[in-house]
């Protein structure tokens, strides 16, 4: 963590400086008439964003919600690989890692041969596969999340706070103009119920739910279907005999129905998915009734020979399995040539059952996918063009997201035995759960070749960086210091670009390394100085990163060039946390484990949201350069 960069100044350095606002933020003080940004919805979707747009000061960016203030307790508790390396870069993962409960092992119940109306333990499986992140699988209660982001909005430069009590009522954009084309209608549904008021917006995000008014506003349908299964979720604390309960487990009976356990912070609090009724075809899971009592019982039942005894329900809820889409993520329809307004994410545009742990952790990833994007736009560092590719990434990964769903959903409420994956000595659930540990890891992800994702021309540099796929940070040392690290945690949720450049076995000066550095700092066509203000810092756009082979201790005397230890800031202080070497202790070489090149070595190019967007060779200036143009414009300053 880098601070004083502009001055001396005490107390939390989590807690940015504070521009003068464009908002007095006061019980009394109006809602704005004109925004930047309006975010609909303080859920996982919109907060992510809101945390995103509130550390720049030139954007002025608004989040409504109809409750009256944050939830505290139920809704989501998973939070994936995936997520938790995204929170890395939003400053909190530690945080999360220290209050959250690690899934560790899932555990699998079936059917106990000697006796079908008892369950018994099959099998184990470690939860999150060797390699595959530095970070855990982790639960926590959604509203600790939503707590965070919250905090990161109140500590940003523009101290952004949620405006409660307010909820889209409707919104018209205007084709004509280019100046703040959206009018929406906010309505109050807190002390003033009724009141509405109007704001004008340059763009709008819909991160408003499954009855997003912001996605009815713009013709959007979820399409799809219903399982007609009734599934009921508690938060409780109990004792039990079930000797599995702090780990995660997946039972089925023979009988009797399902059970998801998961395990929550604290040590006591566990969470069980319990498998109520089949439904008829026209029938809705309200007109049932069911109480926490019900799921008790049925728990009771599925889980024999073991009993809970539930001293507390914290929180509970019934639902129906649903697996429903949107065409579009965008209010631009089919057929129509135009840049996007108003954009949706999360339940707003996908919906399907929470089993698989993937609804809040997909719903955040859609808004850091575009939160950046907003940024550049606003900025004036990009054109409008590059909203349409909002929809276009994100759309087809909820399209797996929501087929995967379906699969998922249909296999766990089968009885034993009528599943097309009952073959075998395996159990369905668990064939199913070993197939899918990449998917549910949110790390299966992978965008097609666009303006934002180049070609994989040069892929053989770097194997395990996938162009494409989500940046896999693995170990180094930083030179300045002998800092072990994981080089992806020098990623933050700033809407900057990195370029990762990998030392061949040539890298003393005059290498193809020490050319590029050359060429960056010096030329002013170079993608690093083309790109900035005048009178931002070298690293303000793209960030430049060096890894080396040797140990850190081997570099420490070697000269470097001048854009690996850049002056920034109003002070001009030099920046010393731009050089890596590998660490050839106990964590591992990193060209090793990411299959680099130890020859030629390369450029690794990662977009804010932490995917790599291009695998290059170090001389590789004019493709670099030809990438950058589908990105960028030309600052005019």
């Amino acid at each position: 963590m880098q601070f004083y960069k502009e001055g001396f100044r005490g107390g939390d350095p989590d807690v940015k400086s504070a521009v003068p606002g464009w908002r007095v933020r006061d019980s009394f003080a109006a809602l704005p008439s004109e925004v930047d940004v309006l975010i609909a919805g303080c859920g996982p979707a919109g907060l992510c964003l809101a945390a995103q747009l509130a550390q720049f000061p030139e954007i002025k960016t608004m989040i409504v919600e109809p409750k009256p203030g944050p939830i505290e307790k139920g809704q989501a508790d998973g939070i994936n690989t995936r997520t938790m390396e995204m929170f890395q870069a939003f400053g909190f993962g530690e945080t999360v890692k220290r209050e959250s409960y690690w899934v560790n092992q899932t555990a699998f119940w079936a059917p106990d041969p000697q006796n079908q109306g008892h369950i018994s333990r099959i099998g184990r499986v470690q939860d999150v596969p060797e390699g595959s992140s530095e970070m855990p699988h982790a639960l926590i209660n959604q509203a600790r999340v939503h707590e965070l982001f919250l905090d990161v909005m109140k500590n940003a430069p523009t101290r952004l706070e949620p405006d409660y009590s307010w909820g889209v009522k409707d919104l018209v954009i205007d084709p004509s103009t280019e100046d703040h084309p959206v009018t929406v209608t906010l309505e109050n549904t807190g002390i003033n119920a009724g009141e509405t008021k109007t704001v004008r917006a340059n763009y709008v995000v819909g991160c408003d739910g499954a009855r997003s008014k912001v996605r009815t506003a713009i013709g959007g349908e979820l399409h799809g279907d219903a399982a007609h299964q009734a599934w009921g979720v508690m938060d409780i604390l109990a004792n039990t005999d079930f000797p599995d309960v702090r780990q995660k487990c997946l039972i089925s009976s023979a009988t009797e129905g399902n059970i998801l356990i998961l395990p929550r912070e604290g040590g006591y609090l566990f969470r069980m998915y319990v498998e109520l009724d089949k439904l008829n075809p026209n029938e809705r899971v309200s007109s049932r009734n069911f109480t926490a009592d019900h799921m008790i019982a049925a728990a009771n039942r599925i889980m024999q020979p073991y009993a809970i005894d539930v001293k507390e329900v914290v929180w509970w809820s019934i639902y129906e399995i649903g697996h429903r889409l949107t065409d579009r993520f965008d209010d631009v329809a089919e057929g129509m040539d135009r840049n996007p307004r108003v954009f949706t994410a999360g339940d707003a545009c996908h919906t399907h059952s929470p089993k698989a742990g993937q609804g809040m952790n997909v719903s955040m990833q859609d808004s850091f996918n575009l939160g950046w994007k907003l940024v550049q736009v606003l900025q004036g560092r990009s054109d409008p063009h590059l909203l349409r590719s909002y929809s276009a990434e994100r759309w087809k990964e909820a399209k797996r997201l929501i087929e995967t769903d379906h699969q998922w959903a249909r296999i766990m409420s089968a009885p034993p035995g009528e599943s097309e994956l009952d073959s075998g000595d395996m159990p369905r659930f668990q064939k199913q759960f070993i197939e899918n540990l990449e998917f549910t890891g949110g790390l299966a992800v992978k965008y097609l070749p666009s303006a934002l994702t180049g070609p994989d021309q040069f892929q053989a540099l770097a194997p395990r960086f996938e162009i494409g796929r989500r940046f896999h940070s693995a170990p180094v040392v930083r030179v300045a210091d002998a800092m072990q690290m994981q080089l992806g945690h020098v990623a933050e949720a700033d809407g900057r670009w990195r370029i990762y450049a990998f030392a061949g076995e040539d890298s003393a000066a005059g290498s193809d390394l020490y050319r590029l550095c050359t060429w960056l700092m010096e030329d002013p066509d170079s993608v690093v100085q083309k790109y900035r203000g005048q009178d931002e810092d070298i690293d303000a756009v793209i960030d430049l990163r060096a890894i080396f082979q040797q140990s850190f201790d081997a570099l420490l005397d070697q000269e470097l060039p001048e854009i690996l230890k850049p002056r920034t800031g109003k002070l001009g202080l030099q920046d010393h946390e731009k050089v890596f070497g590998v660490d050839h202790k106990d964590a591992g070489d990193i060209f090793e484990i990411r299959g680099v090149d130890r020859k030629k070595g390369c450029m690794v190019v990662v977009r804010p949201d932490q995917y790599v967007a291009h695998v290059l060779p170090l001389t590789a200036h004019e493709a670099l350069s030809s990438f950058f143009e589908g990105v960028f414009k030309p600052r005019s300053d």
